[in-house]
């Protein structure tokens, strides 16, 4: 039982850090993050030092340690004319916010004067702008003024600096367009003659008209006419050729019997050449062999008959490295060989092909490749983005085919769980330490023996094997002389440097800055006798300056005028 009431305090102990958005930089300046790396835990963000986060609050932080931004410009007086203050502010950025030195100090103001006490007013209006369009309706023009003055007086001028109003230019020349291919003729002819001296092929025909649109004729320049021809002629090529028929040759003289045994006959023939039948034209009319009776019969040889026309193409497009083809056919019947005795077949093939290789090639659209490995974590430390990637080559697309549509891109963070080293940052100075004889406990103050003091600093934030702050010096050491509530004459000399505004907000806030009362050192040597190096004085002395002439101040008082009102 105590067992798991210590697991139970355990689990309840443990507790995850703040989901955050990730990013690779962050500047100091600006306090922006540069260049995503994806949502992480904010302790894994917050292992490399030179990253940013951004919370729930949409605010980005450094993952860096504790450093104050540069102090703003001021900003401009709160007023346009009179008394008012401005005020310059900086931020501290890092892990552990509130360990920046001196954590109240990032705001200060200052009193100043609204310079633009004169009354501001606007210039006369400048010419019109080009219209944004060069032909046809729906354009725009602008002009402007300007208010005279510096930038700060600006806001003095009431009224827009700018008008636009709406115009338009000339009619729009129209360029023309072609209109759809019309259906094909019929073909001017049947079939293709070859008998004549030379090959008659009938041609079919389409056209189109430059009326999609038709091009301007009133317009300044008028419109483009279409680029091409109207008309597209095409030779009937499938066509089969005209049939040719056949005509009687002269008889032959008779031969002899035409079988050795059996009865037979004495052959005269003629020959059906002149022409001989083609492309399936009539055969001669006509007994082509004359003859005698004798003991022997011949047998009969088998001829084709034309070709067919062409059929259409297997496809309408070539699918890849496959080219469609187109058929035609003819018969062993023009005569059938005789069977009794037997005559000879037709030589060739019955059926005849071609490819269609005029056809265009079928589009292919692109398919995506397969995701690559992801890449490696690219980081040794804290996180980073690994990224995997596609290609459109599954297949390519080709011939107008669809691109791929998809990310070819992906991205994961990954995370080392080794946090990044974090280099040292040096601490202010401390305070200067009293100044002390340097050999024993002698008592130098208020004397002109020089004594020597000395301050430190400390290398910050060093860890998981970061750099150590750069220099060497810890310690450092100077020459003093201790003139601590020593009395001294001096003399007036200027003023102090005014304070910032306090309170910082209310109709009683003010500043303050002092007349100089400097100590008289003359007697003393502004080197030591024994460091042998310059002085510096220690301490806050007595200082006696007179009485300052008829009507100086030794302080002033200024009221910070127009002040924030307190919340």
């Amino acid at each position: 039982m105590r067992l798991l009431q210590v697991l139970l305090v355990l689990l309840v102990s443990v507790t995850r850090s703040e989901c955050v958005k990730c990013y690779e930089s962050f500047n100091q300046t600006s306090g922006h993050c540069g260049k995503e790396i994806g949502e992480v835990d904010e302790d894994n963000c917050c292992q490399n030092p030179h990253y940013g986060y951004q919370a729930t609050d949409g605010v980005c932080q450094s993952c860096g340690p504790p450093a104050w931004s540069p102090w703003s410009a001021w900003s401009p007086c709160n007023v346009l004319c009179g008394e008012g203050v401005r005020q310059k502010s900086r931020k501290c950025f890092g892990v552990n916010r509130n360990e920046c030195e001196n954590p109240e100090d990032k705001l200060q103001w200052e009193p100043c004067t609204g310079t633009c006490c004169d009354a501001h007013v606007w210039g006369s209006w400048l010419p019109w702008s080009s219209c944004s369009v060069t032909c046809g309706n729906g354009g725009a023009r602008k002009r402007q003024r300007v208010c005279s003055g510096p930038p700060e007086c600006h806001s003095d001028c009431s009224g827009a600096s700018v008008e636009t109003e709406k115009c338009s230019a000339h009619t729009c020349s129209v360029h023309g367009g072609w209109s759809s291919w019309s259906d094909w003729s019929l073909c001017s002819g049947s079939c293709i003659n070859d008998q004549l001296h030379a090959v008659t092929i009938p041609s079919k025909q389409r056209h189109r008209s430059c009326s999609n649109p038709a091009p301007s004729n009133d317009t300044v320049p008028p419109g483009n006419g279409c680029q091409g021809d109207a008309k597209q002629v095409q030779p009937c090529s499938e066509l089969p050729n005209c049939p040719v028929n056949g005509n009687w040759g002269a008889w032959s003289p008779f031969g002899p019997c035409s079988s050795s045994c059996g009865k037979g006959l004495k052959l005269s023939t003629r020959m059906c050449d002149r022409p001989a039948p083609k492309y399936g034209g009539q055969v001669c009319d006509g007994l082509s062999t004359r003859s005698n009776a004798c003991q022997t019969v011949c047998p009969v040889d088998g001829f084709w008959s034309g070709w067919s026309s062409w059929g259409e193409c297997s496809s309408s497009c070539i699918p890849g490295a496959q080219v469609p083809v187109r058929t035609r056919h003819r018969s062993c019947n023009n005569p059938a060989p005789s069977s009794s005795p037997p005559g000879a077949g037709c030589p060739g093939d019955s059926r005849g092909t071609e490819n269609c290789s005029h056809l265009p090639h079928c589009p292919v659209d692109g398919g995506l490749g397969s995701w690559s490995a992801w890449s490696a974590c690219p980081v040794t430390c804290g996180v980073g983005v690994q990224q995997s990637v596609r290609n459109c080559d599954s297949p390519a697309p080709k011939y107008g085919g669809r691109q791929c549509s998809g990310e070819l891109r992906k991205t994961k963070v990954c995370t080392t769980h080794v946090h990044c080293p974090v280099d040292g940052v040096w601490s202010e100075w401390s305070p200067w330490q009293p100044c002390t004889y340097p050999f024993s406990g002698r008592n130098i103050r208020c004397t002109q023996t020089g004594g020597k003091q000395l301050r430190n600093r400390t290398c910050l934030h060093q860890d998981h094997n970061g750099s150590i702050c750069p220099g060497i010096n810890l310690i450092e050491f100077r020459a003093c002389y201790d003139v601590s509530g020593c009395y001294f004459k001096g003399s007036w000399e200027g003023w102090e440097s005014w304070s910032s505004c306090t309170p910082s907000c209310g109709d009683n806030s003010k500043r303050i800055r002092r007349r100089k009362c400097s100590p008289d050192y003359s007697n003393y040597n502004p080197v030591t006798s024994r460091l042998k190096k310059k002085a510096a004085f220690h301490g806050t002395p007595i200082t006696d300056c007179g009485d300052l002439p008829p009507r100086d101040q030794k302080f002033q008082v200024q009221p910070c005028v127009n002040m924030p009102a307190c919340p």
